[in-house]
């Protein structure tokens, strides 16, 4: 929705430690429009912010993991074998990539 078609103000006052307060709340959100801000809380009431530090190294892992894959594969066409050192590599990186996941899964379940 275009500002244009938001054609009502509605003005608030608050003390300095309030106005002090909101804007640690949009920093910790990581959102610098306070309109935006005070609409969603003043609608929803409620504005949730996911850390996705998790999220991050599960696909750090997750492509760690792949490129491991992809580069046994290659190996194994072109030497026709496979070391078991690469295998359990392989495991290891398989078994922090579903531990990451299901600990980012116990926290989105404990929100």
């Amino acid at each position: 929705m275009s500002n244009r078609q938001r054609n009502i103000r509605i003005q608030l006052r608050v003390t300095e430690q309030e106005k002090e307060l909101i804007e640690q709340k949009m920093q910790e959100l990581g959102t610098k429009n306070t309109e935006a801000y005070l609409r969603k809380m003043a609608i929803d009431g409620l504005i949730i912010h996911l850390d996705t530090a998790d999220v991050r190294e599960l696909v750090r892992v997750l492509r760690v993991t792949s490129n491991s894959l992809n580069q046994l594969t290659k190996r194994v066409h072109e030497t026709g074998s496979i070391y078991g050192e690469d295998i359990e590599d392989l495991r290891k990186s398989y078994d922090r990539l579903w531990g990451a996941a299901e600990e980012i899964m116990l926290r989105l379940a404990a929100i």
